[in-house]
């Protein structure tokens, strides 16, 4: 929706700034717009919200590179709250949106010294360090910061995320057996399982891989990227069920990879599901559905 900024009076644009906070929009070149045209010629006016608009607004300037707005508003907070952690969190975060990293982190270790419990400094610290290149030291950071926060859904996947970059994918998986604790009722977390395990190979993993897709199907039948990463895996158990020893786990997976294929049909609107002969074309199929998806 377009707004004609010039044309809102104060208490509209204040309620769209509001509107936009509840909601979790970020909107940063509106934001910027509004406060330019409405909102900064009359700060006192905002009340209560005050100190909530202005930080809407400074990261919004981050977020544009206006970085003379986001000095203003900081400098505004920082007068009426001069020892604020808080207020500190932004002099990182503007000296970050500039590359300076050095003294972001320097800002951030003084937050960290006076309050060890400053979550959001700590998450801060592996930001910036994540934008330095330094995934390394990101995940220790993390690692370290997981010790005292352990129900902290956000760096579990986030940890996950940079274990699984860096190639270590026992680690990654063991992040996303943490995140199927704390949702065990979210059919991506299985997804996500699932596809470290898929990805480390092996026939113990692809049985993993396979139990973790069929429960994320089961929670979500419309998951079109685990029902793709069903088809692959049984197609791949397949080929280690060859021998007579292994009948009927070979029936079971056989039957799995048939119900993923007519899945994957139904979804591209067929009436009948390929044979076994076009599993590699039916595969490139799949992958061009989940993209879609």
């Amino acid at each position: 929706m377009s707004y004609n900024f010039e044309e809102l009076s104060f208490s509209e644009a204040k309620d769209l700034l509001r509107k936009w906070r509840e909601n979790n929009e970020r909107r940063s070149d509106d934001v910027i717009e509004l406060w330019t045209s409405v909102i900064s010629d009359n700060v006192a006016k905002l009340g209560n919200e005050k100190h909530l608009v202005l930080e809407q607004v400074m990261y919004a300037a981050l977020d544009c590179h206006a970085y003379h707005i986001a000095v203003m508003c900081t400098c505004m907070l920082s007068y009426e709250f001069p020892n604020s952690m808080r207020v500190l969190r932004y002099d990182a975060a503007y000296n970050e949106a500039k590359e300076a990293y050095g003294e972001a982190l320097e800002t951030l270790d003084k937050i960290i010294k006076a309050d060890e419990t400053n979550a959001a400094a700590r998450k801060q610290r592996v930001a910036v360090l994540k934008s330095q290149g330094l995934i390394n030291e990101a995940i220790k950071e993390l690692v370290d910061y997981l010790k005292k926060f352990m129900s902290d859904v956000e760096a579990w996947q986030e940890l996950c995320t940079l274990y699984s970059r860096q190639g270590e994918y026992a680690r990654a998986a063991f992040c996303a057996e943490e995140l199927l604790l704390h949702q065990p009722h979210n059919h991506l977390m299985h997804q996500r399982l699932a596809d470290i395990r898929y990805t480390m190979g092996g026939v113990e993993n692809m049985e993993l891989a396979k139990s973790y897709y069929c429960q994320a199907l089961k929670l979500n039948p419309d998951n079109m990227r685990a029902l793709l990463g069903l088809f692959l895996t049984t197609n791949n158990l397949l080929s280690h069920y060859k021998s007579a020893g292994n009948a009927g786990k070979r029936k079971e997976v056989w039957k799995l990879c048939q119900w993923a294929q007519s899945g994957a049909a139904r979804r591209q609107g067929q009436t009948r599901a390929p044979s076994a002969a076009a599993a590699p074309d039916l595969t490139q199929a799949m992958l061009a559905l989940a993209i879609q998806d």
